[in-house]
């Protein structure tokens, strides 16, 4: 048996050793497509090499691509687990010929692996052509022998491939597995085409042609090649097997599934199985999409990775599931493919504590959503409907699926309103395609794609200068490239070399000015697109022009700062793994002049302590002063030396790798970190970094925010002198200010409750300068009744003097009603527990506060409190309990 790890490195090293450039996987969140919410095919990071606006060193390449299809319009969430072959992670194979070869070769390339190196029997499979693709026709007579019944002619729905309304375009043609007649169905173009029999395992797409605006066609000058072959469909065939998720990979998964869940995988019914399948394909999925930085929300990619990791999870419910069980799969996944994509292993403890975290909430809304589903269906009977909108609410809101709905529903004889569950569906989906932006670099304009093609990349020169000379290459203003830019006008300026640090990696960009013969700019921010620095400037001096020689001088003091604030950011985030664990993961960073601010993956707040020893471990590499060294090395290497690399982060074939402190081991540096951005020379140069705040940004995200340098001892010297002070104030040393203070606010406190014990006496009494009236207990109707108005206590303890008053009678009803200080009143009576069976304090309240012109109040029968606008009407609230009585 051909395992999955066996045929992907197998078809890789094939198309290798026929001349083609291995490239790594892309990210799964696209870099050059802002359309895609996931990348969803291999040609998808070669898509700009094939529209010919990026060149790259080889012209053939191979790649094994992960995809997603879970959200967007390629979306195959909702099928995945019920059917043999739907997945939302899936791994797509294929080889690439950017104008190299095309279907002749492309033809026999796939003939041969297919037949030749996995031994696949020519007789079970067929091809199809475009219906107008003679050429692709006869190529497959000629070089695979096939009969020409076995090469099926379609129409440009199959077999016809567009990227879009316009641009290349060309036919394709797929390859068939027959499974057999032990299965139901017929060859391609057939109508029984949809049986599971015939399976398609590969797709080539030949770019021929490019596409006009007004629909005409020419060919292309370069023709090229696009294949796609799914490792999962032609794993299942090289197993002997038409269900992708009976694969070696899926059943390991899914065995560690079943063992979580106490699943007995003999004799089991379609239900559970389906739920298996579902938690082992959602498992791979949520655990990429997390290693790669995405992580679970209520928006974008964050809010598709929550609801494929719900689905999971309620599914792992229905398997009897009751405690958080899914990131226990996590390391047998990473055991599966963790060589392959070494992601994976990097971001396993990640992954597995998102997960762990995700799952303990979802425990507690599937509870909390039973209860509200109870709360919405309260007055429904068998044969009513749920409207869709409150099923949507509770989908959309409280993260409560559909069917889960229609599940806890059917059993009453309650159905769902799916149309208006659909509608509020697609409102929500429409303001959220109004919100999403896309990817950040591909949303550029394309603009920068033209100035790249067009001069190049700039050399970076700032490293090891912050002065340095240039020539303009482009000029750029209001989108457009132009050939002037004249006094006061604003735009951007291209050069070939420059100082500048354009903004990246979160570092912002430099600022500084040019000069000229008769010229002068004030640069004000520095951007980078696609290897361009663009310098956005004012011209201050006469007009700045192509070819123009320029001095560039970077602001020194604001990149000093930076720097200082960029490395302390290294310190500090190797620090809070050093204090935190292994998981801490950075999620961002802004790095400016005046301060920084990191976020990284955590679950919980970061104790004082905690943050005092962070600051102290990086303070620490900080006075061995040692140098900051930098190289450049190639990613893997980078990686096999112990460099952190941040998940999600592009990094091209060389890398730049900075190592700061002394090393613990036989690592390059005590921090190694891959990194773009501008650093200090040695440590001690940072000078000190303090800690200023630190907080929640999100679920499992938390942020830091820090000084270096001149600010951070600034703001130590304020708080010395804030202290000293306070010490002189207080008449006590530095060291006992903290215990002065408390002592303080002990004696205060102290003073407090002897005024107020004071107050309440004299309240009592009623005597002189106690505001309080002095009527003598009164016999109302048999019961005694005290009635007092009073001044100068704290509303909080009226109810003290009711109690009071209570004690002292032993049986009765209490008045007593405060006027504030700010003319208010606050009234509260108290009903001895013998007669509560025939006066409420409740009932009484609501017409003293209508005397004091409020309304309302409440409380218990022998004990309520309320109060009104006018605190002078007292006596009126007397004698309206009095009258009551």
């Amino acid at each position: 048996m051909t395992s999955v790890n066996d045929l992907r490195s197998s078809f890789v090293d094939y198309f290798a050793r026929n001349g083609h450039e291995a490239v790594a996987s892309s990210p799964l969140v696209p870099r050059n497509d802002p359309t895609l919410m996931f990348v969803n095919s291999g040609m998808v990071q070669f898509k700009n090499v094939f529209t010919g606006v990026e060149k790259r060193d080889y012209s053939r390449a191979t790649t094994a691509q992960k995809s997603v299809r879970a959200g967007g319009k390629h979306n195959d969430l909702d099928n995945v687990g019920f059917t043999a072959r739907h997945h939302t992670f899936f791994e797509m194979l294929g080889n690439f010929s950017f104008g190299d070869y095309f279907k002749d070769q492309a033809i026999e390339y796939a003939w041969n692996l297919l037949t030749k190196e996995w031994g696949l029997p020519k007789e079970k499979l067929s091809a199809t052509v475009y219906q107008d693709d003679d050429e692709a026709f006869e190529l497959w007579k000629k070089i695979a022998g096939l009969p020409e019944d076995k090469i099926v002619r379609l129409g440009a729905k199959s077999n016809f491939w567009q990227m879009g309304d316009t641009g290349p375009c060309g036919p394709c043609s797929e390859i068939f597995y027959d499974h057999g007649d032990k299965y139901w169905g017929g060859p391609p173009g057939s109508p029984e085409e949809d049986g599971d029999r015939f399976v398609e395992i590969w797709n080539l797409v030949f770019m021929q042609f490019e596409q006009a605006p007004d629909g005409s066609r020419t060919k292309l000058p370069r023709p090229s090649v696009d294949t796609g072959m799914g490792l999962e469909r032609v794993a299942a065939v090289m197993q002997g097997t038409n269900n992708n998720y009976e694969i070696d990979l899926f059943k390991t998964l899914i065995d560690s599934v079943a063992h979580q869940t106490g699943t007995s995988l003999k004799g089991i019914e379609e239900g559970p199985l389906a739920s298996l399948r579902i938690i082992a394909d959602h498992l791979r999925s949520m655990s990429f999409l997390i290693a790669e930085g995405v992580l679970p929300s209520n928006e974008g990619r964050g809010y598709v990775l929550r609801r494929i990791m719900r689905r999971a999870m309620r599914h792992a419910t229905l398997l009897g599931a009751q405690e958080p069980m899914i990131h226990r799969i996590v390391p047998t996944l990473v055991r599966e493919m963790g060589q392959a994509y070494p992601e994976l292993v990097r971001g396993e403890t990640m992954v597995e504590e998102t997960i762990h975290l995700e799952e303990r909430r979802f425990l507690k809304t599937l509870s909390r959503g039973l209860q509200l589903l109870d709360d919405a269906t309260v007055d429904l009977k068998q044969g009513d409907m749920l409207e869709g909108v409150t099923a949507f609410k509770l989908y959309d809101t409280y993260g409560f699926p559909l069917d889960l709905t229609q599940d806890a529903l059917r059993n009453r004889g309650i159905n769902v309103d799916l149309s208006g569950f659909q509608d509020a569906m697609a409102r929500q989906k429409a303001e959220a395609r109004k919100s999403w932006a896309g990817s950040g670099e591909a949303g550029e304009d394309k603009v920068w794609f033209a100035v790249a093609d067009q001069v190049g990349p700039t050399e970076f020169l700032g490293y090891e200068t912050e002065v340095a000379e240039g020539v303009v290459t482009a000029l750029v203003r209001g989108g457009q490239m132009v050939e002037t830019l004249a006094v006061g006008e604003e735009g951007f300026i291209i050069l070939n070399q420059t100082p500048f640090y354009g903004e990246s990696g979160g570092q912002v960009g430099d600022t500084g000015v040019v000069k000229g013969e008769g010229v002068a700019a004030d640069v004000t921010e520095t951007q980078k697109h696609h290897g361009v620095f663009a310098h956005k400037v004012r011209v201050t001096q006469g007009a700045i022009k192509l070819a123009l020689p320029l001095t560039l001088t970077v602001d020194h003091g604001r990149r000093s700062s930076i720097r200082a604030n960029h490395s302390a950011t290294h310190l500090l985030h190797e620090a809070l793994r050093i204090v935190l664990g292994d998981h801490v993961a950075q999620k961002g960073s802004m790095v400016s002049a005046d301060r920084l601010r990191f976020d990284f993956v955590h679950t919980k707040p970061v104790t004082d302590q905690e943050l005092a020893e962070v600051e102290d471990i990086a303070n620490t590499i900080i006075l061995q002063n040692t140098p900051v060294e930098t190289r450049l090395m190639g990613v893997e290497e980078a990686k096999e030396s112990g460099a952190r690399a941040l998940f999600g982060e592009k990094y091209g074939d060389e890398v730049r790798v900075v190592a700061m402190g002394e090393p613990t081991g036989n690592g390059l540096g005590w921090s190694v970190e891959l990194c773009g951005g501008t650093h200090v020379r040695r440590t001690g140069d940072i000078g000190l970094v303090s800690v200023v705040a630190e907080s929640a940004v999100a679920a499992g995200v938390r942020r830091i925010e820090a000084l270096t340098g001149k600010a951070a001892r600034h703001r130590g010297n304020s708080n010395v002198q804030i202290v000293e002070s306070a010490a002189g104030l207080l008449r006590s040393g530095s060291h006992e200010v903290l215990d002065r203070i408390a002592a303080l606010q002990d004696n205060v406190k102290k003073i407090e409750r002897e005024l107020s014990d004071a107050r309440k006496k004299l309240a009592l009494g009623g005597g002189a300068g106690s505001g309080a009236t002095a009527a003598a207990d009164e016999t109302v109707n048999g019961v005694t009744y005290v009635g007092r108005a009073v001044e100068g206590i704290a509303a909080k303890d009226v109810k003290g003097l009711v109690d009071a008053e209570k004690k002292r009678i032993g049986s009765g009803v209490v008045t007593v009603v405060l006027k504030g200080d700010d003319g208010k009143g606050t009234v509260a009576i108290g009903v001895t527990d013998d007669l509560t069976a025939k006066y409420a304090a409740g009932t009484l309240i609501k017409l003293a506060t209508a005397a004091l012109g409020g309304q309302g109040g409440g409380g218990r029968p022998d004990m309520a409190q309320g109060g009104g606008p006018d605190g002078s009407r007292g006596a009126e609230a007397i004698a309206a309990v009095r009258g009551a009585l």
